[in-house]
């Protein structure tokens, strides 16, 4: 399956409930992203077909390891892009609009040569 925009910011969003709640559920998704129950219920389908989560018979959804994989690589990208871009003097609100669109589309290589960069400037006086 090829891991679409959406799915990769539902897997984000169930990472981000999680850390927060002892359960998530779709309609825990559905007031964080301020989607539809109806869309939300279509993409927890999926992503349970396709093998990134798991559904209890109570409604609990969990990461499976290759969907908290996915979620963790693009949580990681969200939180160093928006810290990069407030670093530079980038409003945080925006900051962490333009982190959620350049998340999905940033080539491993660039974001790696991001990192390393970041990971630098931490090491300077």
């Amino acid at each position: 399956m090829k891991m679409y925009e959406s799915a990769e910011m539902y897997l984000e969003t169930i990472l981000v409930l999680s850390r927060r709640k002892p359960e998530v559920r779709s309609i825990d998704i559905a007031h964080e992203l301020d989607y539809k129950k109806s869309s939300v219920s279509v993409a927890m389908k999926n992503l349970r077909k396709n093998g990134y989560i798991e559904m209890d018979n109570d409604g609990h959804i969990t990461l499976t390891k290759k969907g908290r994989e996915i979620a963790e690589t693009i949580y990681e990208r969200h939180i160093l892009i928006a810290d990069w871009l407030i670093r530079m003097g980038v409003d945080k609100d925006i900051a962490a609009a333009d982190a959620c669109r350049i998340e999905h589309v940033i080539s491993p290589e660039s974001f790696e040569a991001m990192k390393k960069h970041v990971n630098q400037m931490d090491q300077c006086p």
